[in-house]
């Protein structure tokens, strides 16, 4: 049985009635008037001795125009970035007691040793962890490069490069998902690290600054600690310690 074909008809469009296509007129577009003064560097100069310059209203703004013109005052704006940094990594350093017969020959951290220290720090974030530990100063000596400590380190095979992997392999990989502080605290060993650079300074009784020198014997001098296994792991022992504290008080 075939099946049965019902007719297709067009369906008519609806008649409208009164219909009719209305135009909007274009918006006038406004343009400058040819009136316009023309501004120059003498009239800017010599027009305000305020440095004020004002224009006659015009017919696109209606309003009057004031311009300034720069002063020298401007162009100079003290670069506070830098030293809120160094500010902050300072007072995150232990610091010396205050020597009660002579307070102004109290030692204070090197430049350098606080770029390691803040580089320490940098290196803790990139590994996610949650603080800094004796292999993040470690990181930061080598990271900042220009000391005697990270000299020392290089030429004895010790790079950043090799502490990195050592510190991954020995304390794992960090959570996708974790995100450290922005200053991760520190661990008891790197506190215990930077006192004992701070009371070997104090010991010697010389004058100069804590550097980074201080600052890796500390590491050095917390066994069992995360720093000292990776220092001991790349070839560091006590016989290259003794060597490069004869030089200690070489790093200005």
């Amino acid at each position: 049985m075939k099946a049965s074909t019902l007719p297709v008809y067009p369906t008519p469009l609806p008649k409208t009635s009164n219909f009719s296509l209305h135009l909007l007129p274009m918006a006038s577009i406004p343009t400058l008037s040819s009136s316009l003064p023309t501004l120059s560097a003498h009239s800017l100069s010599h027009s305000n001795p305020n440095n004020h310059c004002t224009l006659p209203p015009t017919s696109l703004f209606g309003t009057r125009i004031t311009l300034l013109r720069a002063t020298s005052s401007s162009h100079s704006l003290p670069n506070t970035n830098c030293r809120a940094t160094s500010a902050t990594v300072s007072f995150s350093l232990p610091t010396p007691k205050p020597l009660s017969d002579t307070p102004e020959k109290t030692p204070k951290w090197s430049e350098r040793a606080i770029k390691s220290y803040a580089m320490g720090e940098l290196e803790a974030r990139k590994l996610k962890y949650p603080n800094t530990g004796t292999e993040a100063l470690l990181m930061g000596i080598l990271v900042e490069g220009t000391s005697n400590a990270a000299k020392f380190l290089r030429a004895n095979g010790i790079t950043l490069l090799k502490v990195r992997e050592e510190t991954v392999g020995l304390l794992g990989k960090s959570d996708l998902f974790f995100f450290s502080p922005e200053h991760p605290p520190l661990t008891e060993p790197a506190q215990k690290a930077l006192d004992w650079a701070i009371e070997e300074k104090l010991k010697s009784g010389e004058g100069g600054e804590i550097n980074a020198t201080h600052l890796l014997l500390g590491i050095w001098s917390q066994k069992e600690s995360a720093g000292q296994q990776i220092l001991a792991t790349l070839g560091f022992n006590d016989e290259k310690a003794k060597e490069l504290a004869k030089t200690i008080g070489g790093d200005v």
